[in-house]
């Protein structure tokens, strides 16, 4: 890759991209970077090029592209800040400044580091999501060339990546970035499996590839008469998925036999759901495996038809149906979203879109301790999603384990405040009861209620952790007055 691919590709995204920019800030970093060498021996220009490519290939603005160009300037040179926003302006010069490390004091305690680090990452995010998509990028890179560390540093690399990365690229819908770190990181933390789920997929490609052929022809057959056009895709699942399908359910690798997927992209909503009764016409269902993710999106607003079906080889196969603005939605995620503009304008209509990252800069203040905090951090980030309902329909995304506290939170701080007892579809239950998805919830308050410690103990959500110990605080910071 060479940067005049990477300045084609951006001006094929947006005609409009301010190249000039692009061509400055290429410049600053081949003078700054000129001397340095990558520990596989390379020029460590060859890194910068390739995570602006990476960020080309999102679609990413000029100014993000920029910034990836720049993104170890401030670290790797006497450069200030000042000087880089006097040579670049002040758009991707705070981009740079956010992705820079918080001290060049090197820490002994590895989770305070990373707590410290990522800390830093999360309020760099409040202030531009693009931030992270750089950082992400940057990390892909680097997993992409692990080879050239020590097997410890391999192991310490993959091991944050799947643990912090990974997730926080599904959390922004990002799926194209979380889907290679997850199997890169496989890749060194599971050598053993993931050579052998490799194997064994080249092994059935032949037979995959006779069923994606024989459903994809006929779903196209039967689309084509009824006048719905359809671009499908077939593809193996990728192997992190697999291995942990595997580990989930006890089974050999011959006993997962939905490893392939078909994804139908369609024109409209309606279209989804019409060829989906199409699918079910012609293959049988397997009971229980259907999702619908277009009337309920997951919170990082991916939105598709998932259904399971004996396919024509009497084999399971899964079929994933969405539109194309879908599609862009589950490869790109905020990076498609987002809608930044040339020169940085924000569509303040989007923000909304990654409002589990406020109740993050929310409670991250809150929180001192960096266990804790990095404890938080892959919770909240890893969680599986329960869907739950007010009476009046509106829908809840709650963490798997969440509680009626927990719901009543969501909702609003003086319901989780006041919260006295729960009616979980229509039946009284207690507050400390697990929800599911489908549940219908009304919270019961009372003026005389108030948030307990013994809360905490069963409390999943960050924002219930972070009101009631708010709570709890001002509380005892009244006693110690009146004691006075």
């Amino acid at each position: 890759m060479t940067y005049e691919e990477i300045r084609t590709k951006v001006l094929l995204n947006n005609p409009q991209a301010d190249i000039n920019l692009l061509d400055k800030c290429n410049k600053l970093a081949e003078d700054v970077h000129s001397s340095q060498k990558r520990l596989s021996g390379d020029p460590y220009m060859t890194h910068v090029i390739e995570v602006a490519n990476i960020l080309t290939d999102l679609k990413m603005d000029s100014a993000t592209v920029s910034a990836g160009l720049l993104h170890d300037v401030l670290e790797d040179s006497s450069m200030t800040f000042d000087e880089l926003k006097s040579k670049v302006g002040e758009e991707v010069a705070v981009m740079v400044e956010g992705l820079t490390k918080l001290s060049f004091v090197i820490k002994p305690e590895k989770e305070i580091r990373q707590a410290d680090n990522f800390r830093k990452i999360l309020l760099a995010m409040s202030k531009d999501i693009r931030v992270i998509i750089i950082k992400l990028s940057d990390r892909l890179h680097n997993m992409r060339t692990l080879q050239f560390l020590s097997e410890e540093k391999q192991k310490e690399n993959a091991e944050e990546t799947l643990h912090i990365y990974a997730p926080l690229a599904h959390r922004l819908g990002v799926g194209r970035l979380k889907w290679e770190l997850e199997d890169l990181s496989m890749k060194y933390l599971y050598p053993k499996e993931y050579a052998e789920i490799g194997d064994k997929i080249s092994d059935k490609r032949v037979h995959r590839e006779k069923l994606v052929e024989e459903a994809k022809a006929t779903l196209l057959t039967k689309l084509k008469e009824l006048g719905i056009n359809v671009q499908i895709i077939g593809r193996a699942k990728h192997f992190y998925s697999i291995f942990q399908k595997m580990k989930r359910l006890n089974k050999e690798f011959e006993e997962i036999y939905d490893i392939t997927a078909l994804r139908i992209i369609t024109e409209t909503m309606e279209e989804c759901y019409s060829i989906l009764g199409v699918i079910h016409s012609i293959f049988k269902p397997i009971p229980g495996q259907f999702d619908d993710y277009i009337a309920m999106p997951k919170t990082n607003l991916y939105q598709s038809l998932h259904t399971n079906v004996i396919g024509p080889t009497g084999l399971p196969l899964e079929i994933q149906i969405r539109t194309k603005e879908m599609n862009e939605m589950a490869e790109f995620g905020v990076a498609a979203h987002w809608y930044y503009k040339e020169g940085g304008q924000r569509d303040k209509k989007s923000e909304h879109k990654i409002e589990w990252l406020r109740h993050l800069i929310e409670w991250m203040t809150e929180v001192k301790d960096s266990k804790e905090f990095m404890d938080l951090l892959k919770m909240d980030l890893f969680g599986d999603e329960v869907f739950v309902f007010t009476p009046k329909g509106d829908v809840f995304a709650l963490p798997l384990g969440a509680t009626a506290v927990d719901f009543a939170y969501a909702v609003h701080s003086s319901l989780g405040d006041q919260i006295m007892g729960a009616k979980i579809n229509n039946k009284m239950s207690q507050i400390r009861s697990e929800l599911k998805t489908g549940d219908i919830v009304e919270i019961i308050t009372s003026s005389h209620s108030k948030p307990n410690p013994d809360w905490l103990k069963f409390v999943r959500t960050n924002k219930a952790k972070q009101k009631i110990r708010h709570f709890l605080k001002l509380k005892e910071e009244e006693e110690k007055e009146r004691a006075r």
